[in-house]
């Protein structure tokens, strides 16, 4: 995995090469608690209500009003990702000026 928007943020490349699997990686736990609640709702490989475990796992790191701001960010930044994935829209390779992804497809 490779982003440049998450390398701008102040991420090295090493911390992001470890998100791909973040279970065995060397991340804190609290990030490793948070990255699970976002494949959670993410729905890549589960769904439905989010079993006792898991929020017995993120609550020894957040309280419950920091649980449902992670979950609310995250489930903004899934839609946004799925929309910009529907659109082909590439924001690590944006440039000023290009035409809008979709112009090409309008017209």
């Amino acid at each position: 995995m490779r982003s440049a928007s998450l390398v701008r943020t102040g991420l090295t490349d090493e911390v992001v090469a470890q998100l791909t699997d973040y279970e065995a990686s060397e991340l804190p736990e609290s990030w490793k608690a948070a990255l699970a609640l976002c494949d959670w709702l993410s729905g890549f490989e589960h769904s439905g209500k989010i079993p006792p475990e898991m929020y017995g796992r993120l609550g020894v790191h957040f309280n419950e009003q920091q649980i449902l701001r992670l979950g609310a960010l995250l489930a903004s930044a899934s839609g946004w990702h799925r929309m910009i994935e529907a659109f082909g829209i590439r924001p690590d390779h944006y440039q000023a000026g290009q035409s809008a992804p979709w112009a090409a497809a309008a017209g």
